[in-house]
């Protein structure tokens, strides 16, 4: 049974840093091309990046550049996202997701607030 379980959101101030995590199982993570969602209240779904088999990180949403970046622990099955210098416009719920043999998965989401 293939799980994404995010992890790691909370409330920082503007400037600050938060590392969430997507811990997986179910399926060959380091095959996989994993991928990272926001959606902030009100708004459609943003896709931020996606990080290929190989560890190459590829952005999608140019406000992210320079201050979020993935990683993964192939021992662990889990994948990061380091998010740094945080804005109120950042503030959404953050979801990992792959496709795996033609269906998507997604994890529950783990919400982030920027705010002062």
């Amino acid at each position: 049974q293939v799980q994404l379980v995010e992890s790691g959101g909370g409330l920082v101030q503007p400037g600050e840093s938060l590392r969430l995590s997507c811990a997986t199982s179910g399926f060959n993570f380091g095959n996989a091309i994993m991928n990272w969602y926001r959606q902030a209240p009100g708004k459609e779904r943003e896709f931020l990046l996606s990080m290929s088999h190989d560890g190459t990180t590829t952005y999608h949403l140019d406000s992210v550049k320079g201050r979020f970046t993935s990683s993964r622990d192939l021992t662990k099955n889990t994948m990061y996202l380091q998010m740094n210098n945080l804005k109120p416009e950042d503030t959404a719920t953050y979801y990992c997701h792959s496709w795996i043999l033609f269906d998507q998965y997604w994890g529950q989401g783990t919400q982030v607030i920027v705010s002062s």
